[in-house]
């Protein structure tokens, strides 16, 4: 059967921006990352381009966004191993290691003078516009623009591995935990009286990053809906020629003659496809009937998905 597995995040519009002739050296230091925080970092970058889009950011800005979104973990390159890659939680001595990895990463970038125009992401994508954020706890004033989109993609895409999705069913689940961390918290009521005015109509991430996320969200759940309602056609294709099959079966069957139940079975033959028997032809149709009811249903919660997404509040 043909596979319908699709790219969780569609990169259409990252691809437009034609960037490999800008950043090829930048994305080479990628090279050196594990493979997991290499893949991290790629959707991370994606999901920052097309974010930027739906800010109307300019172009010069997007491009701009998008490599230091490809370069905001490169300081986990100096992260010991079994830390970066334990499968438990860390303690929390482990865990202030984990933390350098923003000034680790904002070093490397600082010496090399390719990197350095990107250096940004890599230092402040960690912290929040609260100040609950490290490394140096600043507020939104002081985080930069671009590490504030940077911390929305970044948290999507880390929600989105742990919970290892696959679809986009239930998708609206993680957004809506990003909303909690978009609006107040109770942290506001203990900061000191002369920095709470400042800090307590905010979360800990940009809300209207966050309601561009949404958009994208969307756009990549309407893809996937595409994908699904592609399959479907081809399961259709596949349903139609064993059912043809099967009336050549039951019309072999009812034959009295050999050469007329030889010539149904002939036609059999040149209709099955690759694995294809008598014998096994109607189980695969029952799988085929089955995978269409199977894949409407996640076309009807994909729409479902869609419809809750847009009635969001942040």
């Amino acid at each position: 059967m043909k596979s319908d597995k699709i790219d969780f995040y569609n990169s259409t519009n990252l691809k437009s921006y034609n960037l490999d002739s800008v950043m090829r050296y930048q994305l080479s230091m990628l090279d050196r990352l594990d493979v997991f925080t290499r893949r991290h970092s790629e959707n991370v970058a994606n999901l920052v381009c097309r974010i930027c889009e739906y800010l109307h950011c300019k172009k010069v800005f997007t491009i701009h966004a998008t490599i230091c979104a490809y370069l905001h973990d490169i300081g986990k390159l100096f992260i010991p191993k079994e830390i970066l890659n334990k499968p438990g939680k860390l303690t929390q001595e482990e865990y202030e290691i984990m933390k350098t990895h923003t000034t680790l990463g904002y070093e490397m970038c600082r010496k090399d003078l390719k990197l350095r125009p990107y250096a940004e992401g890599a230092l402040y994508h960690h912290e929040a516009l609260n100040g609950t954020g490290y490394p140096n706890g600043l507020t939104k004033k002081d985080i930069p623009y671009v590490a504030q989109i940077i911390r929305v993609a970044d948290e999507y895409d880390a929600i989105v591995t742990k919970r290892q999705y696959t679809t986009h069913i239930n998708i609206s689940e993680t957004l809506r935990q990003l909303i909690q961390d978009a609006r107040p918290t109770d942290y506001m009521k203990t900061v000191a009286l002369d920095s709470l005015k400042e800090k307590y109509k905010v979360g800990k991430i940009n809300a209207k990053a966050l309601k561009a996320l949404f958009k994208v969200v969307i756009d990549d759940t309407l893809y996937e809906i595409s994908c699904v309602m592609e399959y479907i056609d081809y399961l259709d294709e596949q349903v139609t020629r064993l059912e043809k099959i099967e009336k050549y079966d039951n019309k072999s069957k009812k034959a009295k003659k050999e050469k007329e139940k030889e010539y149904y079975r002939e036609g059999m033959r040149m209709l099955f496809s690759q694995g294809e028997t008598f014998e096994n032809y109607e189980q695969i149709l029952s799988e085929y009937r089955q995978a269409i009811i199977h894949r409407q249903d996640v076309k009807d919660k994909l729409y479902k998905e869609i419809s809750i997404i847009k009635k969001l509040k942040i």
